[in-house]
């Protein structure tokens, strides 16, 4: 089960309250008003439930998300000294709102290589697997590589899907091992349009790894010991040179993230690229999700009827 509110919960709750507060003589009255108002916040949250043949209107898009989850990806230097996870989280959901019944799937690479999700048509199970991610433990990062993902990419990339394809590559760029940066230009041939996504400053800024079964408040930031045996903070510093190697190798475009709004006119130049496809409704017997709003609906107009009735022979 998942939801999709019409209109943000929040404002939906303000809405409630409102209506509540608005308390109306006569003990039926009042259970009728709060009868109608909890079943118009549960009409608002279009609760959707798991089903087969369910119509959907699908553009053929996928949207796959390569993300970054290293300790670098801590860094406290977005905008200030927001933490560029925290924006990666906002900036994905964001993106993901702009092309909405796409397949979205989910790459990270740290330490290891993992296929989060596959493509799913659930974008909120893309933003909460997304939301999940908090970087390497500090004691078992091995340094990072651009490299090892690119084995995933094409498995993910190059499938009988013949969809349009968007890439998102999530990177600080920072390379910490002596690994040379390889050509991503063998995967080109399967992007359709994307961009890659650089976060951080050239100054740098610290980083507070989080180890397994840690708090984040008891976490404490990255240090190392320099030639004179004096600890000194840690700091990652973006790394545009690859960053924009890579975006070059596919042939999109390179984007440095300092606000939500750098990525609009590459949304917009590929929504202008989405809007010339096909669009079709598929009825096969594939996993979805069907709204069943429609149900709480019934004895939603019930009560109004029988509200107005009985005040109508009040007057």
């Amino acid at each position: 089960m998942i939801i999709n509110p019409i209109i943000p919960i929040w404002v939906m709750a303000i809405i409630c309250v409102f209506l509540l507060v608005l308390k109306r003589k006569g003990k039926g009255n009042f259970i009728r008003q709060i009868l109608i108002v909890i079943l118009l916040f549960v009409i608002n949250i279009r609760i959707m439930i798991p089903g087969d043949d369910v119509p959907t209107m699908m553009p053929k898009v996928d949207v796959l998300f390569v993300v970054d989850n290293t300790i670098s990806m801590l860094a406290e230097d977005y905008n200030g000294h927001g933490k560029r996870m925290d924006a990666v989280k906002n900036d994905c959901k964001y993106i993901t709102e702009q092309f909405p019944g796409a397949f979205f799937s989910v790459v990270t690479f740290g330490d290891s290589v993992q296929r989060m999700i596959p493509y799913t048509v659930d974008a909120n199970m893309a933003v909460e697997t997304i939301g999940l991610l908090h970087g390497q433990p500090r004691y078992h990062a091995q340094g990072t590589s651009l490299n090892d993902v690119m084995g995933s990419m094409e498995q993910m990339l190059n499938d009988d899907r013949e969809n349009f394809k968007i890439l998102f590559f999530i990177s600080d760029g920072e390379v910490v091992n002596s690994e040379a940066l390889k050509s991503y230009q063998e995967l080109n041939k399967y992007v359709d349009g994307g961009a890659v996504l650089g976060y951080g400053t050239e100054k740098g800024g610290p980083m507070k790894p989080i180890d397994y079964l840690e708090d984040e408040l008891e976490a404490e930031y990255l240090t190392y010991y320099d030639n004179n045996y004096d600890e000194q903070m840690a700091l990652s510093k973006i790394d545009e040179g690859n960053l924009k190697s890579i975006a070059s190798d596919f042939g999109i475009n390179y984007v440095h993230m300092t606000s939500q709004s750098e990525i609009d006119d590459t949304i917009k130049n590929l929504q202008a690229e989405v809007n010339k496809l096909e669009i079709t409704t598929d009825m096969e017997s594939k996993e979805g999700y069907a709204d069943i709003y429609y149900l709480f609906v019934i004895p939603l107009l019930v009560l109004l009827v029988v509200d107005f009735v009985y005040n109508k022979k009040k007057i």
